[in-house]
């Protein structure tokens, strides 16, 4: 009869067959998605500001000194998350904007912003993964740079 540590330790080694690549793809897409919808609401047509995002910047978000412009890095980092190109840059930089967001807009949003900031910690910590435009690259790149003189 199966104890339940017998259990437990199948279902451990049942875990640890997932591949990181997936587990990496999951989160890009789940952190994507979330800042590509915030940038949806603050433009209209193909990347035009809405007036109204002016005045959350300035009113609501209190964070005169940043650009409005600064809408394209919601829609930037998340495309470049989702295809995984710059994978580990575009996570600094909406980790920088979690905290933006954390620090001076929302602090009483901390439950859900440290779950955007922990995925973005797991993709800049262990990177995209092999389904990725980055992973394509280096791969290609490494036996270049292993070649090359010193």
């Amino acid at each position: 009869m199966p104890t339940l540590m017998s259990w437990l330790e199948a279902g451990r080694r049942l875990a640890e067959r997932i591949p990181y690549s997936i587990v990496a793809l999951v989160a890009r897409f789940a952190v994507a998605s979330v800042f590509w919808r915030s940038g949806q609401t603050k433009v209209e047509g193909f990347f035009d500001i809405k007036d109204n995002t002016f005045f959350l910047f300035r009113e609501e978000y209190k964070v005169p000194l940043l650009p409005p412009d600064l809408a394209a890095a919601e829609h930037v980092f998340p495309v470049l998350l989702l295809v995984g190109f710059a994978s580990r840059l575009s996570a600094l930089g909406l980790m920088v904007m979690t905290l933006v967001i954390q620090l001076i807009v929302y602090p009483e949003g901390w439950p859900e912003h440290i779950l955007w900031f922990a995925l973005l910690l797991l993709i800049v910590a262990r990177g995209p993964g092999a389904i990725s435009l980055d992973h394509i690259i280096w791969s290609r790149a490494q036996p270049v740079m292993a070649t090359a003189p010193r």
